[in-house]
């Protein structure tokens, strides 16, 4: 699977990438009203970029970038209409992953990438119940990542 491109988070006023989908749980949930979304790119399969903001200790859906499999964009209110501005997201209990800091390792797959540092966040149905965050280790290069650079160094080759 190709890198993705991350949602985007809002916490104590900084801006954080996630490196989690914390809208895929209310979307399988409701695979039975078919919410589909139009992928434009093997970078996003998911098919939408969504925006998330903690306030008070509690997670907040606040914008939407996508298109409906026919074409037409997707905003909040067709989602939620109910709540079209800013949605509590107390459907997810679970932790997010917010890389930070220079990328160590790029690692073609997911949010599998490493950086200096991540900040987790643990939820409960929406609400923030702890804060840590871990430095992380260049990664070790295999024994393929070797005979590359090798390769790449010996121009007989």
């Amino acid at each position: 699977m190709t890198a993705q491109v991350h949602d985007r988070l809002i916490y104590k006023g900084q801006h954080f990438d996630l490196a989690a989908e914390p809208l895929h749980p209310w979307l399988a949930r409701r695979r039975n009203k078919h919410v589909g979304f139009k992928r434009r790119t093997t970078a996003c399969w998911r098919g939408y970029v969504a925006s998330w903001e903690i306030v008070e200790d509690r997670l907040y859906l606040v914008d939407i970038r996508a298109n409906f499999a026919d074409g037409r964009a997707a905003t909040l209110a067709d989602l939620f209409p109910e709540t079209p501005q800013r949605v509590p997201a107390t459907w997810f209990t679970g932790e997010l992953r917010c890389p930070t800091g220079r990328l160590l390792g790029y690692i073609h797959s997911g949010y599998s990438s490493i950086y200096e540092q991540d900040l987790f966040l643990r939820f409960e149905q929406g609400v923030l119940l702890e804060e840590r965050t871990v430095t992380n280790e260049p990664p070790v290069p295999d024994e393929y990542d070797l005979l590359d650079d090798i390769d790449a160094k010996d121009d007989r080759i």
